[in-house]
C-alpha cells in the first residue's frame, strides 16, 4: 500500500524535521521559536521560474526580517546542486534591477523527500520526484497560519506573501480582520458583535474612528 501522509492544515502545529541546508543544519521549528517563517518549496534547481522567485525573495530578505520573519527554501535536490545553482544566480544571472544576488537564507537538501512529504509538497498527479510550488507561513508558536499552492507555470507574488504576513500580525495584535484587497494603512474590520444587545450598542454608540455599513460589518478608520 502507498504511504499516506496527511497534509498539515491551518491551525495545526507545523510538522517537525531536522535537515541539512545551505546555511547549516536546521531543527525545525525549534530553531525558529518566536519568529514567523515562510517555508516554501520549488520543483527543482536550475529551473527558470524558481530562479526569478529566489532572486526576488533574496532581495526582500531584510524586509521580511524587519517583520520578524525568516525564509526557508526546499527542493528535492542535493546540496551540490543547490550550491551550484545559487552560485550561478549570483555570478551570472541579472534580471530586472537584480544582479549579483546572494541567496543568504537556508535551502533544504531533501533528496529523501522527508520534509516534502510531511508538508504535502509531493503531489503524484504532478510529479513523484519533484515538489510543487508550495508556501507555508508558520507563526512564532510553530502553528501553520497560511498555505498556498501554485502550478509549476506560475511564479509566486512575493508582495502578496508580505501583505498577508502584515495582515496576520496586525490581526493578532489588534483583534481585527482585514477586508478584500486590504493594504497596510487601509481601514480594518472589527469583530462581529456576539449578541443582539452588543450589536445595538455598537450601532448606537460608535466611537469617532468607527463606522458601520450594518450591525455586523463595522470598520475602524486607520491613521494615514
Amino acid at each position: 500500500m502507498d504511504e499516506v501522509i496527511r497534509l498539515p492544515l491551518i491551525g495545526d502545529l507545523a510538522p517537525e524535521f531536522k535537515a541539512k541546508t545551505t546555511q547549516g543544519d536546521v531543527n525545525f521549528p525549534g530553531d525558529y521559536k518566536g519568529k514567523w517563517v515562510i517555508l516554501f518549496s520549488h520543483p527543482a534547481d536550475f529551473t527558470p521560474v524558481c530562479t526569478t522567485e529566489f532572486m526576488t525573495f533574496a532581495t526582500m530578505q531584510n524586509e521580511f526580517r524587519e517583520m520578524n520573519t525568516e525564509l526557508i527554501g526546499l527542493s528535492i535536490d542535493s546540496m551540490f546542486a543547490h550550491i551550484a545553482w545559487l552560485r550561478t544566480i549570483k555570478e551570472k544571472i541579472a534580471w530586472k534591477d537584480m544582479k549579483d544576488v546572494e541567496i543568504a537564507f537556508p535551502v533544504i537538501e531533501d533528496i529523501s523527500m522527508n520534509v516534502a512529504k510531511k508538508y504535502g509538497m509531493v503531489q503524484p498527479n504532478v510529479s513523484s520526484t519533484q515538489a510543487v510550488r508550495a508556501v507555508f507561513i508558520i507563526d512564532p508558536k510553530g502553528i501553520v497560519r497560511l498555505i498556498m499552492y501554485y502550478p509549476a507555470s506560475c511564479g509566486r507574488n512575493m508582495d502578496e506573501i508580505k501583505r498577508v504576513i502584515i495582515a496576520m500580525q496586525k490581526a493578532d495584535a489588534e483583534n481585527i480582520a482585514t477586508p478584500a484587497n486590504w493594504q497596510p494603512g487601509d481601514d480594518v474590520i472589527l469583530p462581529a458583535p456576539g449578541s443582539c444587545g452588543a450589536a445595538q450598542e455598537r450601532v448606537e454608540k460608535l466611537p469617532e474612528d468607527v463606522y458601520c455599513l450594518d450591525w455586523f460589518l463595522c470598520f475602524r478608520k486607520e491613521k494615514k
